[in-house]
């Protein structure tokens, strides 16, 4: 085929183009281009800790047991972000990681702030001689501090928390109307109740009908507390009786 025939051929096909169709697609090619690069320069800009800092984080809520440093600490890597770019899911994650905090809500303001609401744990007793129990029956861990010293010791199998805490709420308010306080109380894996007066005073009160036994105790005291010997024990497993220990190493105090 001699360079003629093929120019000739050349503008055959070029003539059957459609350069409206071909200028669209290029025209639709260039705008899809430009919104994708647009997109990564406008990620690249909202991750951008140096171009969008967040400039101030304002924490509320009362504390009394979370220093600034644990906070501060938990705050990490929401500072090293950029105000857009920061997971308030993981910052909340990790403030209520801390072991006083109960709950925590984070949320923005515009344009490059954090505001961070934090709700303590209100600890009601002991628990198990290592934990604590809130308000909610909920067990925590978190360190002492002296205005703890004074709360009830509350012990039971793993599952029981709310049914002890419930439990000692009943019998304490009951006591306390007839001026008695009641400093512990255990579960045992058997499900027998054990509990111990602010005045040393140990009541065994078994499975059953602890609240007619406590009564059945307070009724009797009266009675008890006229002897030299101060009372030790108190066994209250029995339908109808009891059996009273007394100490014998000890002068007999009247103050409950």
């Amino acid at each position: 085929m001699s360079w003629s025939d093929k120019g000739r051929q050349l503008k055959y096909k070029l003539a059957r183009v459609n350069w409206y169709f071909c200028t669209g697609v290029l025209f639709l090619s260039s705008v899809l281009g430009t919104v994708a690069w647009g997109g990564v320069q406008l990620h690249d800009l909202l991750n951008d800790a140096d171009a969008l800092p967040i400039e101030a984080v304002a924490i509320k809520g009362e504390r009394s047991f979370t220093t600034d440093d644990e906070i501060k600490n938990a705050l990490q890597s929401l500072m090293q972000s950029s105000f857009f770019s920061a997971d308030v899911v993981d910052v909340q994650k990790a403030l209520e990681a801390l072991p006083w905090v109960y709950h925590a809500s984070v949320r923005r303001e515009w344009p490059a702030k954090f505001k961070v609401t934090l709700q303590e744990q209100q600890a009601v007793a002991h628990w198990n001689d290592v934990s604590w129990l809130n308000i909610n029956g909920e067990v925590f861990e978190a360190s002492a501090h002296p205005e703890h010293d004074a709360l009830p010791k509350l012990s039971g199998p793993e599952g029981t928390e709310m049914e002890v805490l419930t439990s000692y709420q009943q019998l304490d308010d009951l006591l306390t109307i007839n001026e008695f306080k009641l400093a512990s109380l255990r579960l045992s894996p058997r499900h027998a109740w054990h509990a111990i007066l602010a005045n040393g005073i140990e009541i065994e009160l078994g499975r059953e009908d602890k609240m007619s036994r406590i009564q059945r105790f307070i009724n009797v005291y009266p009675s008890l507390k006229q002897s030299e010997k101060p009372v030790a024990t108190v066994d209250l497993r029995y339908d109808t009786g009891f059996a009273v220990g007394w100490d014998d190493s000890k002068q007999r105090v009247d103050n409950k």
